[in-house]
């Protein structure tokens, strides 16, 4: 075993060699637990949103794989409708073609063959992540299986009814010319203004002014609204106004929808091309008229001039020929909201398409049903509220996509434009009976990608064909996913499962927060704050994580803030931290919070909780192998063993309970604490009197070696979930001195807490040697005494029982507080000046004479609280500045006061050892 922690190792071989011996598999035994993997996308690089949640899925399958459960995280990916065929596109358009200019299956054969070439890169990265997923049963929305289940349920429910063909508003991206889902547009706040026009009335006895940000669409406005209390516009609901540069009138109406406090309180309603006039429209049976093509140029319905013009273009003719016609009656500055597509980055223009539903209502009543009565469970809790607001006012689910990358839908349409829905085209014919001649055309779209993943925990398990995994793994029992796809995935895919398995897909949804940076900001490459976590696995360099930052940006004007916060946070770049680490770090962030901010300092820290572990395992190894571990059972427990076993059991408990919980975050901690602060600190240096300085029998050195050798073994059992490598390396090095000859640690029992005893009497014990030992080292750290100089101690008001224990653990007092000697004073004696603890009613005293060189004391101190009185006025002066508290950031000012109460609190323990040492010169 190497002197030193060093992951890289250990992390790779460690990996290649489990899944090689198909570790991950279930193992037929046990109660079932499976859990299904949200699909990346077969286009995705690993993110730090993926490895926070392949962590904590990963920690579930390995506590429940080590309890012996028949254990199935099942592994796959999505095929990514539109961001693989803009991935391909970008291919062949750099060859001087189009898609067309292949046709529809070549283009579709090139995406199958960038798919084998290309498309598993994400898998990869989850393999350094350590994810134990079954890469034997590995899905793809697109393979054969998949597909079927696919075509089945969409031809059961078009047959049911639940599946239509409509003309409705969408998202529609002109630059790909496809419907998005609401999770593929990203909307932001942007700089732009607000148009005020006059709308003559048809009496020509003035007009109506509206405001409205997108002036373009005024050619396709069917009415003017104002709000139904607004006393300003009573006269004139149910007149008509003319609609200015066209020879159209339009009415006035009165809708809930308008704000009156909004503009001028009157609002042109455009039902083809805004959601929520839409709405409007459908309320007051208003005409829709669509006024873009599929590019969102101006079509036929719009006057001559203005057709064949892009969308800003024409906005700028209209503004121009309001202008003109005297109609503009001024321009504001406004701050809107832009929708873009996530991919294009192009501004969606709601548009009028004949797209493919589901009939979403219900479905979803018995969706709901299903977590009322408890049969789902969120967790936490507070998530089913938002949840039941989603799903009580759910709209129809428009399915289909303009792409050619997907599942192509199963309609095929006549001359005539019938509709013969069926698995295939054959099957079409035969169920509706049409003749061999009959010329038939397949619908050219194919199926949003959300709809493939509804049906991922059952169509990953053989569905529809029932299978034994179905049978064994069907409902599964955690979904583990983020807060925004609560609706998109989650309610989808309980309605789908309700529907065609007749019970729910999972038990639980465990929701976790947002990966946010140091300071807060929502991590993205167009903001240049992302952190690559392969990065913070094996390292970066800094003018290499510039690049990585700076490259391919949406706004390329922004690379050089991007090159600067960068250089200033990382002027060293990243080292290298390992998996575990990192994986440590995210258990440690996993709270019931939103927000989750991630900090290099804390990712730091559990590098060195990695090194701690290792180094105290060497400890161990040093000290047991080659030597008797007490296998025959002829031992004895002193009190260190007996207190770090009841320890160990109490951990355990803890651990257990925050597993069941999802609480992560109190999982770590509890590990952490017992490992480092218990474990590492205080046992072993515990062990050490009795082993390398001989005290205690022969019988009880046994003991020692035997606790080191299966404490460490259970502590390795009880971290592995949430750091496997480094757990399986120690592990099989501590094995064979515990009598166990297995091969892996993920196949061994996560430990249970009645493997160790709780033992109440020696933790008390314990915990008055602990405290003796920590008021002696209080003692040398105010008074800035070497650790390594031995001092005398004097104890003052002990009893009978600080008495008995000072007599049998003077060996552990003295090698752990570096005692020179220890007396106890009779009452009444005089007491010298001292440096003072207390422990109980007693006192424990180091007399001072001789120890301290009164004026260095004097002085290192006086420098040290005038140093501390500098920082803490000026961080008051920040703290008394109105515009510092007001416009800094809400977590700078706590960090400042903090600062400020931290400063405090040494100044004051600064000036009580002046007096101290003040006293030793009088």
């Amino acid at each position: 075993m190497k002197k030193t922690y060093a992951p890289e190792d250990i992390e790779e071989r460690c990996y290649q060699r489990w899944e090689r011996d198909n570790y991950f598999a279930p193992d037929g035994e046990g109660t079932p637990y499976c859990i299904m993997i949200p699909p990346p996308n077969v286009t995705g690089t690993l993110h730090m949103g993926h490895a926070f949640q392949v962590t904590i899925m990963d920690a579930l399958i390995r506590y429940h794989r080590m309890r012996g459960d028949n254990t199935l995280w099942q592994m796959g990916t999505d095929h990514a409708g539109i961001a693989t065929q803009m991935v391909v596109e970008r291919q062949i358009n750099s060859e001087g073609l189009t898609r067309h200019d292949l046709g529809r299956d070549a283009f579709v054969d090139r995406v199958w063959e960038w798919k084998d070439q290309s498309g598993d890169k994400i898998s990869q990265q989850l393999r350094r992540m350590g994810a134990s997923v079954d890469w034997t049963r590995d899905r793809f929305t697109m393979d054969e299986g998949l597909t079927g289940a696919v075509l089945e349920v969409f031809v059961t429910l078009y047959d049911d009814g639940l599946i239509y063909r409509g003309k409705r508003l969408v998202n529609w991206d002109p630059v790909l010319h496809t419907a998005l889902s609401d999770l593929e547009v990203l909307s932001s706040e942007e700089n732009g203004n607000l148009w005020h026009f006059r709308y003559p009335l048809v009496d020509n006895k003035g007009y109506l002014v509206v405001a409205t940000t997108r002036p373009e669409t005024m050619l396709g406005d069917t009415a003017v609204a104002v709000s139904p209390g607004d006393e300003r516009y009573q006269n004139y609901i149910g007149g008509q106004v003319r609609l200015p540069l066209t020879d159209r009138t339009i009415p006035v109406i009165a809708d809930e929808y308008v704000d009156p406090e909004f503009g001028t309180g009157c609002v042109k309603i455009t039902p083809g091309h805004d959601f929520n006039d839409y709405e409007v429209g459908q309320r007051h049976n208003l005409e829709i008229i669509n006024i873009f093509t599929a590019d969102a140029a101006l079509n036929d319905n719009v006057p001559e001039q203005y057709r064949g013009m892009d969308r800003i273009g024409a906005r700028d003719r209209v503004v121009a020929d309001m202008e003109n016609a005297g109609l503009l009656d001024k321009i504001e500055d406004h701050q809107l909201v832009v929708p873009r597509g996530d991919r294009s980055g192009s501004v969606i223009e709601p548009y009028l398409t004949d797209q493919w539903y589901v009939k979403a209502e219900s479905l979803a009543r018995p969706a709901i049903e299903a977590v009322e009565d408890g049969r789902i469970r969120f967790v936490p809790e507070n998530w089913s509220r938002t949840y039941f607001e989603w799903m009580h006012n759910i709209q129809d689910w428009c399915i289909s996509r303009q792409l050619w990358w997907g599942h192509r839908i199963p309609a095929w349409y006549d001359d005539d434009g019938n509709i013969y829905v069926a698995r295939d085209e054959q099957a079409a014919r035969d169920k509706h009976g049409l003749a061999a001649d009959l010329a038939l055309r397949q619908d050219e779209d194919v199926l949003d990608t959300w709809f493939s993943s509804a049906l991922w925990p059952f169509s990953t398990l053989g569905w529809p064909d029932k299978t034994r995994e179905l049978e064994t793994f069907y409902p599964t029992n955690v979904l583990v996913t983020g807060f925004d796809i609560i609706f998109f995935w989650v309610a989808r895919m309980i309605m789908m499962g309700l529907r065609f398995m007749g019970d729910v897909p999972f038990k639980e949804v465990y929701i976790h927060g947002l990966i946010r940076d140091h300071e807060g900001q929502k991590m993205s490459k167009s903001k240049g704050n992302a952190l690559d976590p392969l990065d913070l696995i094996d390292g970066i360099d800094l003018d290499s994580l510039v690049q990585k930052r700076t490259r391919d940006l949406m706004q390329p004007d922004m690379a050089p803030r991007i090159d600067r916060d960068t250089r200033k946070q990382f002027p060293n770049g990243i080292p290298a931290f390992g998996t575990d680490a990192l994986r440590f770090t995210f258990a440690s962030l996993a709270t019931t919070g939103r927000d989750i901010r991630f900090e290099l300092g804390r990712i730091e820290g559990y590098r060195n909780f990695c090194n701690k572990l290792w180094n105290a395992s060497n400890y161990v190894f040093l000290n047991t192998e080659g030597q008797d571990c007490g296998l025959g059972g002829d031992y004895e427990l002193g009190l260190p063993e007996r207190w770090i076993r009841s320890r160990l059991n109490r951990t355990i408990t803890e651990v257990h309970q925050h597993f069941a919980g999802y609480r992560f975050d109190l999982a770590a901690k509890a590990i952490y604490e017992f490992s480092w602060g218990e474990f590492c600190d205080w046992y072993i240096e515990l062990s050490k009197p009795t082993l390398q300085a001989g005290v205690g029998s022969e019988r009880e050195q046994t003991g020692a070696r035997r606790t080191l050798t299966v404490v460490l073994d259970a502590l390795l059992r009880l971290i592995h979930p949430l750091m496997p490598f480094i757990t399986e390396e120690l592990w099989l090095r501590v094995a064979p001195l515990t009598g166990n000859d297995g091969d892996t640690i993920m196949l061994q029992a996560f430990p249970a807490p009645s493997d160790f005893d709780v033992d109440d009497a020696a933790e008390a014990e314990m915990q008055w040697i602990m405290d003796f030992i920590l008021g002696v080292r209080q003692i040398r750290g105010e008074m800035d005494i070497a650790p390594s100089k031995p001092l005398p101690v004097l104890l003052d008001g002990a009893g009978p029982g600080d008495v008995a224990n000072l007599k049998r653990h003077q060996p552990y007092l003295k090698g752990l507080a570096r005692l020179d000697s220890v007396n106890v004073l009779a009452d009444g004696a005089e007491i010298p000046q001292s440096a003072t603890a207390l422990l109980g009613a007693m006192k424990i005293l180091v007399p001072m004479a001789g120890l301290v060189d009164v004026a260095a004391e004097r002085d290192r101190l006086e420098r040290l609280r005038k140093k501390r009185q500098t920082e803490l006025d000026r961080c008051e002066q920040k703290l008394s500045n109105e515009n510092f508290v007001n416009n800094a950031p809400p977590q700078v000012v706590e960090k400042a006061k903090s600062r400020a109460d931290e400063l405090r609190v040494e100044i004051g323990q600064l000036k009580e050892q002046l007096t101290q040492v003040e006293a030793l010169g009088d």
